[in-house]
């Protein structure tokens, strides 16, 4: 009664219990259901019912009532799941799980394998409820249009989904040896997942699972094992089907890294192989069914297809097996590229061939074979093509897109309904495009009976599967396929019984095929195994529900015959009985047939790649037989750690690259620490020498070992590469024999163990290989290891990065791979830290705080021991340099002394221990006389033969390997053969030995050794005696000839060297590039000057004998480096081939006839030299002549080759020139229509320029001719563009379109439209069929090639878009807008991935060629680079004065260049944002720069009209430079006349030797820029102000810091000293003038009353009066005793810059912004001349010494001499191109000089205004100039913006112009050879004449005709004196051999 009333009530009236119950009634009746459509039905009322009784219990506190609807809810989902449909239910889990009730989890089957893998169990089996006596659901009811269309089966037939077989698991015990290699796959699936409570494991697997957990090293040792197996594989000469089937196994559990290997690895294989291997084909086939789908790329598929199309269609001569094995593979390949949606296969290429040939299987005779090539035809129907039929049908049907790529992840996630409601939806949209429709109509349907039509099996076969067309059987027997190998037999049931093309016959043979396969596997049980014979009968015999195909039937048949046979093993029994059954079937024609196939049977069924059995011995068994390596790692390791012992290590700080900033360091193990940790695989630590590489290392290694794991951990391999002979090939088996390692080992641990390589010492090696590359490292098969390699930073030249980066020179993207850091000085905290460590361990004589107080007081040290090693050795002999009671702060100590002393010290010690030791008579007797003769000495002795032997024997290979029977004889016995004396000298020396292998303690000592054998101090001052004194340090005596003037007797001089017996190595080698060596060697020469002698007479030796050029070579570039100045020097005939002359100094000098071959003269001062029949072939000047235009440069290009350069100009026209020689160019004329761009084909055959006249022309490069015009365009065109492969062109126009051109044609083949405005940039993408195009209307167009669609807009900007530029992979693409932003765009999506925002509009940017960066330069004059991901900049480039015009990347990535207007090119370091290089040379605004297509070359354009030319890649020497990094402001010369100083924006003041050059001070005190010095009137003391609102007041003899002036509170501007010297006057930006009592430093009056920063101040001459003038346009006269103002002077009208007083006193001149002067009367206040004239600004005036004279300098170019009385113009003097900053008037009054930004200085004749000398070729702006009061002389010094100070002679002829000789430079950084003559100078180049021809050089050098013409001449001398000589005794029987010119060419 309860259940009628129930149900025949309205739900509506029921009870929240009753809903309740009625649910239940349903659900139980669902339950019984034998009908599955009723038990849908009843499940969906549950649904309905268990809703309404769920709304009551949300708000009742009815416990049972709500535990009730939860628990219904669960049963619901648990007969849901069991029927498949799994998505309903998770639903009614969740619902369950809302009311509080948790379900026994339903998991979705995840990934799984094959059954054959005996993992895919293992890894991915759900938990599942017992689902046998329910039947599954059919498909929901809203699918009425197929419903009707339902197949059944028997129930009994896969009535539940159950467990896919896994094999047997015996786990092992940790660190056993595995059985057998599924023992291993089992293990290796275990640890993958948590199974502890899953019911498919028994509980000694769950056991094992804990015990692992706990394990790390056994799951470590376990996938070694994997990884070992799969490098067996790889050695493996056969790799036979056992192998194969071992490694196929494994697969499915492999990491990522090691699948991949085998894959690559199968690919090898079968390309390799002449004869198709099919064990190999097997095992690709199940590899990549089986693979996890993550691990299968794109590129891997394409690849593996490409291989498997080539070999299937040159298998023709072979078997249908090895055919149908392709073809399966294929197959495989083909549905995991489906999987992947991989698209765009190549059609041409790949896609067409495949199809064809696939298409031609069909006429095969094998049926296997024509079905698998049918699938594998329809599988790659399913992979796009990159051509657009298919395409645009996919577009057109959005569903057959949803259907198709959806299918693989419904199957997957047991979304039955999704992927049955897919395959219809692809039914329905391939019915909707017209061009298939009639084909899927025919798969659709079928062919319902070909049993009467009397065609044979074959053919039936054919027409029934489908090629030419996609149908939906593929994916259908796809998502069967993974259904089975999951074990979800129901959901299989249920989708071959439910599929829409299950009539297909192609359908069913698949079906077929996936059923027999089940059956005949022996892993799945018996009863599965027959239900899937039960299938295979069901449908032979149903035809009502399966049709009448006779093909299907017939293959059913030969699967049930296959299965009867013997080889059918426990259904034999089965299949035989169902054969029988069928026997009487059907009707007769079924019968017929049936008997037919009987009869006739079907051959060999290859329905599965059958797993061969594991050979013995296994590939596991192979690499479990191992050598133990442990044993020997462990002694390593604590001889290792024994040897680092308890040395002093402070953690040393490292910046990221050379040119990196100190401040930016960081803490550099835990730099490394990262490296180890990441994916980079080198390491570059570089740093000075002794700055710590060696020690770091030793503690990175020892750190390692200490966290060393046995078995499987990371080795760390510390390798001396100098002592390894030939590091480049196999270093790593090297070092390990020498650690004592088997054979046997080392092949063990190169295949299984990875290593962290410590490589130290790259120089020392003297290497020039990349020894990750030489040793393959991280290849297949070679070393696994990281590496850690150190260099010092002075061995490497501008391109070391080539060295160490993985891979070489074409492969960049490696560059990703690499790492690098240099260690930083020691900071003066490191450095307390040190000392305190050093007394610590050492306990020395000193106490750690007297360390501390002479690095206090003794400056040069304090720089000297920021270097370790250097600190190491002050450390040790600074008790034995200083004296108790010396006064520190004037003691100089040098690192050249440092060494002196050390070793002196060292061999002290030694002497002493061996002196303690007990000796054996001959050694105590050996020992003695060497004491006798003076131990230290004969220790120095041998250690200088020491050293220059290792140079002169081994080429300066540190390490010397002796072996006594080996080398008895040898120049090694010498030093280390057992004779009682060699053996005590080389104790006491700093010498360590390992082995048979000695060395020094520290390679710089090797090279100290070798500097001490060129001169040793110690020598000389025995042979000259006590009394011997050095001469003043950096003196120029003996610079300007080779008389020798210090008091050293000649003959000692010329025999000293013989009769020491020491032949100097200068002699017989090359030290032009070992630095380090010259190091040493440059400081002698600053400290000895007899050294110095003793070098510049080697230079005169080379004139008259070639034997001394090496030591004149070595000579002169060790005096170049220590900045000696060869100015005047007579240097006719020197011979020094080779030299490095770099930013010399040679002015004047007499260089007639000198051998200069291969000389390095960059940057070279040669103004007025004479090089006249000078050799220069080989010289490097580092930069090419510059290209004179006649217009206006607006762009540059360079050809992808680099050979030639397209210019164009502001008229329009294009010029070409080829780099060869810059001859023969020819010009595209603009004058009828103006040329917009220009690019050069990807060839460099061709250049494509667009023009107003709205057209493209292509020109021939060799040519000049125009080889096609391009016509189509409706208006100008603005910009050009050619693909990557040159064959198309694209143009954007002003008419808003972008056209596509065929190169070869000519041809208009596309216009691509939508822009609304015009287009103003368009680029392809650099690596496929995209262009991008940018627009005035804000947008930015994608368009792909292949369709000829616009594939993205990219909208965003809000203003108009400057550049577009793709990245170098062509993934992405940035806009630079003047809406203040960049925007980086994603190609593939058009999604704008990250937005750069600056603060001003975007003028240029660029995107680096890495891909990390973005160069940006925006209207308010920033500079910045950015980092991609993080929108943020990286760095500010800092440096230009004014304006920047363009930014460019480095091909490389490494720098970028950026143009200014300025006039110079800077090229900045992209990782630091440091400047490297400033380029100078042009003289007007810099408009562009470009790299040349390698880096090595820059080419610039600027308003001068000039192209110029710059190397970026010649590897420059060090050279001595003491100048100011920044700006000069003032430079001035002591009333005394023997010093001048300078002041800079470096913060620094410098005092200079007027003789000398030498910087004798470099004062440090001030912490902003120095405006400005004064000196004292007695010339003792120095006042400086600053900026940083100071005066410093300097002691000139002393260089020390006397006081300090603090009061200002703003910047100070210019000071000024009384005439007595008592009182200084300072000016300041805060509106007052400061006086000074100088002896005390106080203030004494504030002179207040200016309303604007006062610019300066001056006293009167008698000291009682002082003028001040102001931005207020006023001077105020001042009373110095009182200080009150005593009259205004007003009448300027802008900001007064001067005031000076006249040597009078009686009147006062002032300049000013308002372009005049004004002369007042110092008494009255009158102004009584208004001086006008300038056009500009007045920058400084003073009076002449004779008061007659003013003078005035303006930036109008001009300075003018005025009459002092009477206030009239005597003369402009014009003559400069730019601002005249300062002129000044010579001591007598009758010359003037003026400096000027135009890089001169002019000398002018006061008298008659006529300009008497230039001085020209100076680096930078002149900023001031100063006269030097000499006797005799005329002396000039001004100083540059560069930082630099010149001092000039000028010699009064009787000429009219005066002779200026330059006296000495702080420094040269430009090539300078004005007046330099080269008359006769042979060997130079075509482009170097040119260059010097620029340079404004004198003469004519030898031409190729001329040189011939001497050969032919010096031929014939040759002849005629043999002639002579033979006087007749030879007669001539054939006419005289002549040589023609071309002949000797």
């Amino acid at each position: 009664m309860v259940f009628g009333s129930i149900v025949t009530s309205p739900r509506s009236a029921l009870s929240p219990h009753q809903a309740l119950q009625l649910a239940r009634i349903y659900l139980d009746n669902a339950c019984r259901a034998a009908d599955v459509n009723i038990t849908l039905v009843l499940c969906h009322d549950t649904e309905v019912s268990l809703t309404q009784a769920k709304r009551s219990a949300k708000h009742s506190e009815d416990s049972i009532l709500h535990e009730g609807v939860a628990n219904t809810y669960v049963d619901l989902g648990n007969l849901l799941y069991s029927r498949g449909h799994y998505g309903e239910a998770q639903t009614s889990f969740k619902k369950a799980q809302k009311l509080g009730v948790q379900p026994h989890t339903q998991e979705h089957p995840t990934k799984s394998h094959r059954p054959g893998t005996s993992v895919s169990s293992v890894k991915s089996a759900p938990t599942m409820v017992d689902t046998s006596a329910v039947n599954l659901p059919p498909l929901s009811m809203n699918q009425h249009n197929y419903r009707l269309d339902i197949a059944t089966v028997s129930q009994h037939i896969f009535p539940t989904n159950i467990h896919p077989p896994a094999l047997d698991f015996k786990p092992p015990e940790p660190d056993t040896r595995l059985t057998d290699t599924p023992q291993l796959a089992c293990c290796l699936g275990l640890l993958e997942a948590s199974f502890e409570n899953n019911d498919i494991l028994d509980m000694t697997a769950r056991n094992w699972i804990q015990v692992i957990k706990n394990e790390p090293d056994e799951q470590e040792r376990l996938k070694a094992l994997a990884t070992d197996v799969i490098r067996a594989f790889k050695r493996d000469e056969f790799k036979d089907a056992k192998a194969v089937t071992e490694v196929v196994y494994l697969a499915p559990v492999l990491e990522k890294d090691d699948f991949r290997y085998l894959l690559k690895e199968f690919h090898s294989g079968i390309e390799r192989s002449s004869l198709l291997d099919i064990h190999q084909l097997e095992g690709l086939a199940q590899l990549i069914q089986n693979a996890d789908k993550t691990y299968l790329d794109a590129d891997d598929l394409v690849k593996v297809l490409e291989l498997l199309s080539t070999r299937l269609q040159d298998t023709h001569q072979q078997s249908t097996h090895h055919l149908y094995q392709l073809t399966l593979v294929v197959s495989h390949v083909l549905d995991a590229m489906a999987d992947a949606n991989v698209k765009d296969l190549d059609r041409e290429k790949l896609h067409e061939p495949l199809l064809s040939y696939l298409d031609g299987l069909k006429g095969s005779t094998d049926a296997y074979l024509v079905y698998q090539a049918a699938y594998a035809y329809q599988a790659l129907l399913c992979v796009p093509d990159n051509e657009s039929l298919w395409q645009a049908s996919l577009r057109r049907t959005g569903k057959v897109i949803q259907g198709i790529s959806g299918l693989v992840s419904a199957v997957k996630g047991l979304d039955l309904n999704g992927f049955v409601n897919g395959l219809k939806d692809i039914q329905k949209g391939l019915a909707g495009a017209s061009e298939i429709v009639h084909l899927v109509q025919s798969t659709y349907d079928g062919v319902t009976s070909l049993a009467s039509s009397g065609q044979g099996f074959f053919e039936c076969l054919k027409e029934s599967l489908s090629f030419n067309r996609k149908c939906a059987w593929y994916p259908a027997l796809r998502g069967a396929d993974m259904l089975i190998r999951d074990g979800h037999l129901a959901g299989f049931r249920r989708l071959v019984c439910e599929a829409p093309c299950r009539r297909d016959p192609a359908f069913q043979w698949g079906v077929c095929q996936l059923l027999g396969e089940l059956a005949s596997s022996p892993t799945w049980d018996a009863e599965t195994r027959r239900g899937a014979i039960a299938f295979l009968g069901e449908m032979y015999s149903h035809d009502a529900e399966w049709g009448q195909q006779a093909v299907v039937k017939q293959w059913i048949l030969g699967i049930l015959m296959e299965l009867s046979s013997p080889s059918g093993g426990e259904m034999q029994a089965a299949a035989q009985t169902l054969l029988q059954e069928l026997r009487t079937n059907g009707d007769a024609t079924k019968q017929s047939l049936y008997q037919v196939c009987r009869e006739n049977g079907l051959g060999s069924h290859p329905w599965k790649v059958t797993l061969s059995a594991i050979g013995s011995p296994s590939l596991l068994d192979r690499v479990q037989e191992r050598p133990d390596v442990e044993g020997n790692l462990r002694q390593l390791r604590r001889q290792r750690l024994k040897e680092r012992g308890s040395a002093v290590y402070i953690p040393p700080q490292a910046k990221s690259g050379l040119q990196s900033r100190d401040e930016a360091r960081f803490a550099l193990m835990e730099k490394v620490e990262e490296f180890l940790e990441g994916d980079q695989v080198v390491f570059l630590l570089l740093g000075d020498s002794g700055a710590g590489k060696s020690t770091f290392n030793r503690e990175l290694e020892c750190g390692l070992w200490q966290r060393y794991k046995k078995k499987n951990g990371v080795i760390p391999l510390h390798i001396n590469l100098p002592a390894i002979d030939k590091p480049e090939h196999d270093m790593i088996s090297k070092q390990l024999r020498k650690a004592e390692f088997t054979e046997p080992q080392i092949r063990e641990l190169k295949l299984h163990r990875k290593f962290i390589l410590i490589c130290d010492g790259y120089d020392e090696s003297q290497l020039t290989h990349n020894l990750y590359s030489s040793n393959r490292l991280n290849e297949g098969g070679e070393w696994m290891a990281k590496m850690v390699i150190s260099c010092r930073s002075e061995y490497l030249g501008l391109d070391y990065r080539d060295r160490f980066q993985p891979g070489d020179r074409n492969h960049r993207s490696d560059t990703a791979l690499f790492q690098e850091a240099v260690i930083t000085p020691f900071s003066m905290d490191q450095v307390q830290d040190y000392i305190d460590q050093y007394v610590s361990v050492h306990r020395p004589l000193w106490e750690a705080d007297e360390y501390k107080k002479a690095l206090d007081l003794i400056p040069s040290l304090k720089e000297l021991v920021k270097n370790p090693f250097l600190m190491s050795l002050s450390l040790e002999v600074l008790p034995r340099m200083v004296d108790p009671g010396q006064n520190l702060s004037a003691t100089h100590i040098t690192r050249v002394e440092l060494y002196d002393q050390f070793i002196e010290h060292w061999l002290e010690r030694g002497k002493k221990r061996l002196g303690e030791k007990n000796l054996s008579p001959q050694a105590r007797s050996a020992f003695e006389n060497l004491s006798d003769e003076g131990f230290t000495q004969n220790g120095v002795d041998f250690l200088k033969k020491l050293c220059m032997a290792i140079y002169k024997k081994q080429g300066g290979q540190p390490i010397v390997r002796y072996s006594r029977y080996k080398d008895e004889g040898s120049w090694k016995a010498e030093f280390f053969g057992r004779e009682d004396e060699k053996q005590l000298l080389r104790e006491a020396c700093p010498l360590i030995r390992s082995g048979n292998q000695h060395r020094f303690i520290h390679r710089s000592l090797l090279e100290y050794g070798l500097a001490l054998a060129v001169f040793d101090p110690r020598d000389w001052k025995e042979k000259l005696g006590p009394d011997a004194t050095h001469s003043r340090r950096g003196s120029m005596s003996s610079t300007f000839s080779f008389v020798i003037r210090d008091p050293v007797d000649e003959d000692v001089l010329s025999t000293f060297g013989a009769e020491c017996g020491i032949v100097s190595p200068l002699t017989w080698r090359s030290f032009v590039n070992e630095p380090s060596v010259l190091q040493f060697l440059e400081e002698r020469v600053k400290r000895e000057p007899v050294f110095k002698q003793q070098l510049l007479d080697y230079i005169e030796s080379s004139k008259t004998d070639k034997n001394w050029r090496t030591a004149a070579a070595n000579a002169i570039t060790i005096l170049v480096r220590a900045g000696i100045q060869f100015n005047s020097a007579d240097l006719q005939g020197i011979q020094i081939p080779g030299a490095d002359l770099s930013y010399g100094v040679f002015d004047s000098a007499q260089l007639q006839g000198a051998d200069l071959r291969q000389v390095n003269l960059r940057g070279v001062w040669l103004r007025q030299a004479n090089l006249s029949e000078a050799q220069m072939a080989g010289v490097k000047f580092g930069e090419l002549p510059y290209l004179k235009q006649e217009k206006a440069v607006e762009a540059i290009v360079y050809s992808p080759d680099g050979n030639t350069i397209g210019v164009r100009h502001s008229n329009g026209s294009v010029t070409v020139y080829p780099m060869s020689n810059w001859e023969r160019p020819w010009t595209v004329d603009g004058r009828n229509a103006r040329v917009e761009s220009i690019v050069f084909s990807p060839s460099g055959n061709q250049l494509a320029s667009s023009s107003r006249d709205r057209t493209v022309r292509l020109w021939n490069v060799n040519t000049g001719e125009c080889s096609n015009i391009l016509i189509g365009h409706d208006d100008w065109v603005r910009c050009v563009s050619y693909s990557p492969q040159g064959d198309w062109i694209a143009s954007g126009s002003h008419d808003r379109t972008v056209r596509l051109w065929d190169v070869k044609s000519g041809e208009r083949c596309h216009t691509l439209r939508g822009h609304t405005d015009y287009v103003c940039f368009v680029t392809y993408s650099p690596k496929d069929h995209h262009i991008a195009s940018g627009s005035g209307d804000r947008t930015i167009r994608l368009w792909d090639t292949s369709t000829m669609e616009c594939s993205h807009i990219l909208t965003g900007h809000s203003d108009r878009i400057r550049n577009v530029v793709y990245s170098s992979q062509g993934d992405r693409v940035a806009s630079f807008s003047v809406d203040e932003t960049v925007r980086v765009w994603d190609v593939v999506t058009g999604d704008c991935r990250h937005v750069l925002r600056t603060q001003s509009w975007i003028l240029f940017g660029d995107f680096s060629p890495r891909g990390d960066q973005i160069a940006i330069v925006t209207h308010d004059g920033s500079v910045q680079l950015w980092d991609i991901e993080t929108a943020e900049p990286l760095h500010a480039l800092l440096g230009h004065n004014e304006g920047v015009k363009s930014i460019v990347y480095s091909p490389r990535g490494d720098l970028v260049a950026t143009s200014s207007e300025d006039k110079t090119v800077r090229l900045w370091d992209t990782e630091t944002g440091n400047c490297r290089q400033v380029l100078t040379g042009h003289s007007k605004k810099v408009y562009g720069a470009v790299f040349s297509p390698k880096g090595d070359q820059i080419a610039s354009i600027s308003d001068d009209m000039t192209v110029r030319l710059w190397d970026v890649g010649s590897r420059t020497s060090l050279h001595a430079s003491n100048s100011h990094s920044k700006q000069i402001w003032r430079v001035r010369s002591s009333p005394k006349g023997d010093v001048v100083t300078s002041c800079s924006s470096d913060t620094t003041v410098r005092i200079w030797d007027v003789e000398t050059g030498e910087c004798r001070f470099t004062l440090k005190g001030h912490a902003s820029i120095v405006y400005s010095i004064a000196y004292s009137p007695q010339g003792d003391q120095i006042a400086t102000g600053s900026w940083d609102n100071t005066v410093n007041l300097w002691n000139v003899k002393t260089g020390a810091l006397i006081r300090t002036l603090v009061g200002h509170t703003d910047e100070v501007n210019l000071i000024a000293y009384s005439p007595q010297g008592d009182q200084l006057a300072s000016t300041s930006c805060d509106n007052t003038v400061r006086l000074w009592n100088v002896p005390s430093g106080d203030c004494r009056l504030t002179l207040e009353g200016h309303t604007a920063l006062v610019n300066g101040a001056v006293f009167s001459p008698s000291g009682s009066q002082i003028a001040s003038c102001s931005w207020d346009e006023t001077v105020r006269l001042w009373d110095v005793e009182t200080g009150v103002c005593i009259r205004t002077l007003t009448g300027h009208s802008n900001p007064v810059r001067r005031v000076f007083y006249s040597p009078q006193g009686d009147h006062i001149v002032s300049a000013g912004d308002d372009h005049s002067m004004r002369v007042w009367d110092a008494a009255t206040g009158k102004c009584q001349h208004t001086l006008t004239g300038h056009i500009e600004v007045v920058y400084s005036t003073l009076y002449s010494p004779s008061g007659n004279e003013i003078v005035s300098a303006s930036a109008d170019n001009t300075a003018r001499i005025w009459d002092a009385q009477t206030g009239k113009c005597r003369h402009v003097l014009d003559g400069h191109q730019d601002e005249v900053n300062h002129a000044a008037f010579s001591p007598q009054g009758n010359l003037l000089a003026s400096a000027s930004s135009d890089k001169t200085v002019r000398v002018w004749d006061v008298e008659s205004g006529k300009c008497r000398a230039v001085i020209q070729d100076l680096p930078d702006y002149v900023r001031d100039v100063d006269w030097v009061l000499t006797s005799g002389t005329y002396r000039l010094v001004n100083g540059c913006q560069d930082g630099s100070v010149w001092m000039w002679e000028l010699i009064d002829s009787d000429k009219d112009q005066l002779e200026v000789r330059l006296r000495w430079s702080s420094m040269t950084n430009v090539l300078a050879m004005t007046g330099a003559i080269v008359h006769d100078v042979q060997g130079l180049s075509y482009l170097h004449k040119q260059l010097l021809d620029q340079r404004g050089v004198v003469g004519e050098p030898v031409h190729r005709l001329r040189e011939a013409v001497k050969k032919v001449a010096s031929l014939t001398s040759v002849v005629s004196t043999f002639k002579s000589f033979s006087g007749g005794m030879v007669e001539s029987s054939a006419p005289a051999a002549t040589t023609s010119i071309g002949q000797l060419e």
